[in-house]
């Protein structure tokens, strides 16, 4: 077993790394407030639930379980009403918590609901997919979606810990893990370039299993020190949008549908830098390199959708400063820094 803590003062909390953990979750679990309600989707349930229902149960807690459709679509803000209801009619109190038993889309939408609820109770973040792992369960970002973009509902709220279990991965479908591998690519490129070079090096899945657990450590080792500094977004934290200004308003482009997070993400972070280095931003050659990266782990590095079109998503973007946009661009590979600008940029 491996530990990161995460230093936020009353709001700190550890990340616990352990293989097959999920088969034992409730020795991970230490709270006065014995009801929990487990909130995950269809897909993970049909795997994970009953394991970790009847391992929370072994430890002395009351259990239910919310079950709610996979899918980016869930994560919006007409889901929170019956979510809401279910906790009401489970009567989950102030002393209790919610159990995030999923991907990004439960997590963030567990978050919120527990950011919301009777005024704020404890959550806990299992995550089950790369992208949960590395990066959507730490940090207290949670969120749903408006149709006018993603993410624009939403909180600051940290869990009470998070416990990664890197088996999980041997059940996720090859299109999710291609997924989070943006993520993972991400850190690379803003933070590591040892950690690009490496993945890289690895060239693709096969490569990258045998050092797996190290790579999600060291992802959220980066993230937990980024997280530290800035929690509230307003600085350094902002560096982990790579790529996702253009790849949220992909994603909204498509109604949230046609393509996933991780694709979206791909496709922006090599959009980005290709427009970089034609203003001189960045290292000539940097765009190449990620899509090279990209390539090899299963991403896409471009896509059809008219650019005009998608541009005007970015005007509702999060990272809006006023009238001014920031954008996060790379020096070259390893070194980030913000720039602000327009949604004109991308144009």
């Amino acid at each position: 077993m491996r530990k990161l803590h995460v230093n936020l003062g009353k709001n700190s909390y550890d990340i616990v790394f352990e293989r097959g953990l999920l088969s034992d979750v409730g020795r991970y679990i230490k709270r006065d407030g014995k009801k929990l309600c487990v909130i995950t989707d269809d897909n993970v349930a049909a795997v994970y639930a009953d394991k970790v229902v009847s391992s929370l149960e072994k430890a002395g807690y009351t259990v239910s379980l919310c079950v709610l459709p996979h899918g980016e679509k869930t994560k919006a803000f007409d889901t929170l009403p019956g979510v809401y209801s279910k906790l009401i009619e489970d009567k989950i109190t102030r002393k209790d918590a919610l159990v995030a038993l999923g991907g990004g889309v439960i997590g963030d939408l567990c978050g919120f609901v527990a950011a919301t609820y009777l005024r704020g109770i404890g959550f806990i973040q299992i995550p089950t997919s790369l992208l949960a792992q590395v990066d959507s369960s730490i940090g207290g970002k949670v969120a749903v979606d408006m149709p006018e973009g993603k993410n624009l509902v939403g909180a600051f709220y940290q869990p009470e810990t998070v416990l990664i279990d890197a088996d999980a991965l041997n059940t996720l479908s090859p299109e999710f893990f291609t997924d989070g591998m943006a993520e993972v690519i991400k850190y690379g490129c803003i933070k590591d370039k040892k950690l690009f070079a490496e993945l890289d090096a690895c060239g693709g899945k096969e490569g990258l299993l045998p050092v797996i657990d190290d790579v999600i450590y060291r992802c959220c080792d980066i993230k937990r020190e980024v997280v530290e500094k800035d929690e509230k977004d307003k600085g350094d934290r902002m560096l982990l949008n790579f790529g996702h200004t253009y790849g949220h308003a992909l994603e909204k482009y498509y109604g949230f549908e046609k393509l996933s997070h991780g694709n979206a993400v791909a496709v922006g972070m090599c959009q980005i830098c290709g427009i970089a280095e034609k203003k001189g931003l960045t290292e000539k050659g940097t765009a190449v390199r990620i899509a090279e990266v990209c390539k090899k782990y299963g991403l896409p590095v471009n896509d059809c959708a008219p650019a005009k079109e998608v541009i005007k998503g970015i005007v509702n973007d999060k990272k809006n400063m006023g009238d001014k946009l920031v954008a996060v661009l790379l020096k070259e590979i390893g070194e980030s820094y913000l720039y602000s600008t327009t949604a004109e940029f991308f144009d």
